[in-house]
């Protein structure tokens, strides 16, 4: 059943909000992970930064479930549901990360901004063959106009060179464009801060297996209270990031 024009409001307007935090977000990640390149590598500021937002968003789905709020816990009702929540914290919250903020490292912000926006691109097109929804002229051109002011942003479409860095934003941004899809067909039966919370939760399982077989955490002893203060800034504005985008598309 399609959703009702308020709750569809609604959807757009968290989604507008999404995009600004998703602004602000790349542009102090920029500055966080390379505060934190004195003390450890991408994936270790990546994990804790993602614990961080996992911890967050926990404790608002408990706050939420024991008010017995509709957006607080609900366990899918099929197969399908848990396995598209595991899918989620695999192809959403770990793999990506750690190739997105590896690339960072190594990119200009503009850049790596102007990757990210093309996912709605991507996504667009995925719901296309994947979903059978329908793209709108009003659609085509709104993406349109936000892949042009990027663009212009970062120096015209040449200013984009496809550097190393570049190259993995663009395979981290493919990867979440999946997990949009994934996400929309299993929000029918789980809630937006289920989802949310399985996404930064199992993804920082990963991330933490992976951050100590690798030995990322190493140097971690040495921390400074301004690198602490990034992935707690950074970790709460992803935090908020998750939460505006999975309830706008619970809502779209």
């Amino acid at each position: 059943m399609p959703p009702s024009p308020q709750k569809r409001r609604q959807g757009l307007q968290l989604a507008l909000a999404t995009a600004v935090v998703s602004g602000i977000a790349i542009s102090i990640n920029g500055y966080g992970v390379r505060a934190w390149a004195e003390v450890g590598g991408a994936a270790s500021y990546t994990t804790v930064k993602n614990v961080v937002a996992a911890l967050i968003l926990t404790g608002a789905l408990a706050v939420l479930t024991r008010r017995r709020s509709p957006e607080g816990f609900k366990a899918p009702n099929r197969m399908s549901g848990w396995l598209g929540l595991a899918a989620i914290g695999l192809v959403g919250g770990s793999v990506p990360f750690l190739l997105f903020f590896e690339g960072l490292s190594q990119a200009e912000s503009v850049n790596a901004a102007f990757i990210h926006k093309t996912l709605v691109v991507w996504v667009a097109l995925m719901a296309v063959v994947l979903l059978r929804e329908k793209l709108r002229p009003i659609h085509i051109a709104a993406i349109g106009a936000l892949v042009l002011g990027q663009a212009l942003l970062a120096g015209g479409f040449g200013g984009v060179v496809p550097g190393n860095g570049e190259l993995m934003i663009l395979a981290a941004t493919l990867m979440w464009s999946v997990e949009v899809i994934i996400a929309k067909k299993i929000l029918p039966q789980t809630t937006s801060a289920t989802l949310g919370v399985a996404r930064m939760g199992l993804g920082s399982i990963v991330l933490i297996t992976y951050s100590v077989y690798s030995g990322s955490f190493v140097g971690m002893g040495s921390l400074t209270g301004a690198q602490i203060g990034w992935v707690l800034l950074t970790g709460a504005v992803l935090s908020l990031y998750v939460a505006s985008w999975f309830a706008a598309l619970s809502r779209a």
